[in-house]
């Protein structure tokens, strides 16, 4: 998957993963780019735990729901840690 598709896919999951953890975001841009990085552990995590071959394969609903998975996890974790 090219870097603009990663950057597309992973700037809407950490949007929409702002929306669904309420009151847990860092503002827009801070969720974007914790989408960003989500996206790049929801495709470890599908391929590491579940063995799931090739998690991420371009710009589809199946790619958009693992880095949505992997923000929602990479927002919680992130404020668990900021607020410790």
């Amino acid at each position: 998957m090219g870097l603009l598709t990663w950057l597309i896919i992973g700037g809407l999951a950490g949007w929409v993963a702002g929306l669904v953890v309420k009151g847990r975001g860092f503002g827009l841009l801070g969720n974007i780019v914790i989408g960003i990085i989500g996206a790049l552990l929801g495709g470890w995590l599908a391929g590491a735990v579940l063995n799931i071959q090739d998690p991420v394969s371009g710009f589809n609903l199946a790619t958009f729901i693992v880095a949505l998975l992997g923000a929602i996890i990479l927002l919680y974790l992130v404020k668990i840690l900021r607020f410790r």
